[in-house]
């Protein structure tokens, strides 16, 4: 028995299932991309954060559908009178190069600097040495 027919069907009902790179579908790809940035939209207008710094946050979506997905849950939350999520986690400062650095403060060292004495309280007397 010849083993090449076996093993070719094999190796055809493995790559069935496969994502090869490069032989994903287009459309596919363009669907999902287009549904994350409606979803990204959504959760910005959910966040109270205006459109444009959606879009300075998700500088690769679409602004289309970043736009679509926002004025979506604007609408929704309007007709449900729902109040959205304030923001808690800022997004990171960016680094300029031309800034100069802030003066850094002094650290103060425990070994320098005297701890004050603690006073008596009031009607007691410090204990004599």
């Amino acid at each position: 028995m010849n083993i090449r027919i076996p093993a070719l069907a094999l190796l055809c009902l493995l790559l069935a299932g496969c994502n090869i790179p490069g032989m994903e579908d287009e459309e596919g790809n363009r669907a999902r991309l287009e549904a994350d940035a409606k979803a990204t939209g959504s959760a910005c207008r959910h966040a109270q954060r205006g459109v444009e710094d959606c879009y300075n946050l998700n500088p690769k979506a679409p602004r289309s559908a970043v736009f679509a997905g926002w004025k979506d849950m604007d609408a929704y939350m309007r007709d449900n009178k729902l109040e959205g999520q304030a923001t808690t986690v800022q997004p990171a400062k960016e680094v300029v190069a031309d800034a100069e650095p802030a003066e850094e403060k002094p650290a103060k060292e425990a070994k320098d600097t005297p701890k004050p004495k603690a006073k008596p309280a009031a009607g007691k007397s410090a204990p004599h040495t």
